[in-house]
């Protein structure tokens, strides 16, 4: 729900609310992103649809449209514990490219954070890391703010 909403309405919302948000949403018929399953359990899930569904980004300098082009976006990942670092997100963004495609997206585009020389915490990792966008064929559009932060792309047709 980050990135659907204003970060006051994410913040009141916060719990109970926001889950109830994200239910509406998967009874609306919106598929709101993909899960990941290892031996009948979920593992994992990402967030990805038309850039469109995620106000959140359109109020970001650093996240801001690099053109008018229509694209989906990948927002989100959650890998459960156990799952971490064994390949759930390169599968999930592989999934959702597939997806994208299937749906009629020409364009793909991630928000991953930059490449750093410490290791990141697995709880700031949650718009996923570089190095799977880049295995994946996505290539940086524009790099903006003190982090360097990219847009990645990915050409679909």
């Amino acid at each position: 729900m980050w990135w659907r909403q204003s970060r006051s309405e994410f913040e009141r919302n916060k719990g109970e609310a926001n889950r109830k948000a994200f239910f509406e949403i998967i009874r609306s018929g919106e598929e709101p992103g993909l899960i990941a399953y290892s031996d009948g359990e979920p593992v994992g899930w990402i967030c990805v649809g038309p850039r469109g569904r995620f106000p959140a980004l359109e109020r970001s300098r650093v996240l801001a449209r690099v053109d008018d082009e229509p694209v989906w976006s990948v927002v989100c990942f959650f890998i459960a514990k156990g799952h971490r670092r064994q390949g759930v997100s390169k599968a999930l963004l592989e999934a959702a490219v597939k997806h994208s495609r299937t749906k009629g997206a020409d364009t793909i585009e991630g928000y991953p954070l930059p490449r750093k020389k410490e290791r990141t915490p697995d709880a700031f990792a949650w718009t996923g890391m570089e190095p799977i966008f880049e295995e994946a064929g996505f290539e940086v559009a524009i790099r903006r703010g003190k982090t360097g932060r990219g847009v990645w792309r990915l050409k679909l047709r």
